[in-house]
């Protein structure tokens, strides 16, 4: 028998079942996701077993992780994209200094909006025959989301002579009022005090470092120029307001109301719609000039000048203190490279203050040209001038104009176009519709399009604007979606300004 037995020990016995039955209590009825419940035990003599209804939903979950990444991406033709560059929430601005002029649409009623005032303003357009086509892209977005319905006029300006079929091709465009002038030698080129040759040496310098457009001359000019000359053109000395416009620009929102109104009752002088930082290599010693003249003519900041100002580094917690050296000399001519050294330098700093490369980008701009004209930015431009900056160096018309900004107004003389939609070049900003304030949109058929077809193509492409979205201020936009947008990137200021217009009003 027990000969028996031990065979029967020996003798490979049927495998377990991969299905474990959970025990019933007796007298239980069982529950109808009893059967999710069974567990499966990953191989057959396995001590791991992890529930059936596990093994069941987890490919579901996968399929729909895929499905939701190819709607979202930005190649796809799903119903649900989101603009680049769009934040995934839109944070609201303090209202303290200022505040969007309009949230969404506007009603556009052309006979009122032919009644009303207007303002003495007008756009300026600077420009080069070779540019025609860069132009019309500008004046064909312009006239769609604003200028159609209130004819603003236009200046255009050149170092050179506009040809005809400049002249006649531009007049197509728009119905409004196009004047075409000339920028003189006074205005456009070296100033008389400066020796030429050691300026366009400067500037040569400037190409031979791969300098961003230091090695062109006419770039230099052109800094000049819309730094502190464009406001004293015989064209544009009739006008109060101008709004500047660049060749290869675009608009993506309806602009439903006239900015140029709405800066003048809330008692604006400058507006911008981007801020971002300047490649420092280009105004190595802008900030030192402008902290200048702001100490010599006595100035106090009043509010706006901390924007362009870097924030002091985080002080680490000093260590005991030594006893103090007896002798200065000593100190200096026994210290040597690593701990206890003197702190370095800056030679960008003033007083203290050293710039952070921020500055309204000026190729939008809508401002007063009175406060050009003033006798403060006069003295401030002519300082600059007189450094030799706009040859020596690269400095731009966007931090001449921002740092003058900071010296001479408060945050609550500036206003931030966000309801606008703007690019130029690869910097966008893009601002997202409005929740309950979008109204129906009036077609455009744009009239200097001979095809029919395109023309109505054009048109029906702006009749599907981008989604509304929490916080959105924006009216129809349809933001570009191949880049992102520039307060998604490093470089923006948009932090910046918002710390010193009252901080952020939500999380």
């Amino acid at each position: 028998m027990s000969f028996i037995q031990r065979i029967t020990k020996r003798l490979p016995s049927a495998p377990s079942l991969p299905i474990d039955d959970a025990p019933r209590e007796k007298g239980r009825n069982p529950s109808r996701f009893a059967f999710f419940r069974r567990r499966i035990r990953l191989k057959g003599n396995s001590s791991i077993s992890i529930p059936l209804g596990f093994v069941l939903l987890f490919p579901c979950l996968v399929i729909v992780f895929i499905l939701l990444l190819f709607v979202r991406h930005p190649s796809s033709p799903g119903g649900i994209l989101i603009p680049a560059g769009t934040p995934p929430s839109i944070r609201k601005i303090s209202e303290k200094h200022d505040k969007v002029f309009a949230t969404g649409c506007l009603p556009i009623d052309q006979a009122r909006i032919d009644k009303e005032p207007r303002a003495n303003a007008a756009f300026v357009v600077l420009a080069r025959n070779k540019e025609l086509e860069g132009v019309i892209q500008s004046l064909k977005s312009i006239e769609r989301h604003f200028n159609r319905w209130y004819h603003y006029p236009y200046v255009f300006l050149n170092d050179g002579d506009f040809d005809e079929d400049f002249r006649a091709t531009v007049k197509n465009y728009t119905s409004a009022a196009v004047e075409f002038g000339k920028i003189d030698n006074t205005m456009w080129g070296f100033p008389d005090w400066v020796d030429h040759e050691v300026a366009k040496e400067g500037i040569r310098k400037q190409g031979d470092a791969a300098i961003m457009y230091g090695g062109m001359e006419s770039y230099h000019h052109m800094c000049r120029f819309y730094s502190g000359h464009f406001y004293k053109h015989p064209l544009l000395m009739k006008y109060e307001w101008y709004w500047r416009l660049e060749p290869e620009i675009k608009y993506f929102c309806d602009i439903t109301y006239d900015p140029f109104i709405k800066m003048a009752e809330a008692n604006k002088t400058y507006g911008f719609t981007i801020a971002v930082k300047e490649l420092r290599e280009t105004v190595p010693n802008i900030f030192r000039y402008a902290a200048a003249y702001k100490r010599k003519n006595n100035l106090k900041s009043k509010g706006l000048w901390e924007m362009f100002l870097e924030r002091p580094a985080e002080e680490e917690t000093p260590a005991e203190p030594e006893k103090k050296q007896e002798k200065l000399p000593d100190e200096i001519l026994l210290t040597e490279p690593g701990d206890k050294n003197l702190d370095d330098i800056d030679p960008e700093a003033m007083e203290g203050e050293s710039y952070n490369m921020c500055h309204f980008w000026s190729n939008f701009e809508i401002a007063r040209l009175d406060w050009f004209r003033s006798k403060p930015y006069e003295d401030f431009f002519n300082m600059m001038d007189r450094s030799g900056g706009f040859w020596n160096e690269r400095w731009g018309d966007a931090p001449i104009h921002s740092l003058a900004a900071g010296a001479l107004l408060s945050p609550s003389d500036i206003h931030y176009f966000r309801d606008f939609g703007y690019r130029h070049t690869t910097i966008q900003h893009c601002p997202a519709n409005a929740p309950a304030r979008q109204l129906p949109r009036e077609p455009y058929l744009e009239r200097t399009t001979d095809d029919e077809k395109k023309r109505i193509e054009e048109d029906e492409y702006w009749a599907t604007p981008d989604p509304v979205k929490e916080n959105g201020v924006g009216c129809r936009c349809r933001c570009d979606t191949d880049i992102v947008d520039v307060e998604g990137k490093q470089g923006s200021c948009l932090a910046e300004w918002v710390e010193v217009a009252g901080g952020w009003a939500s999380p």
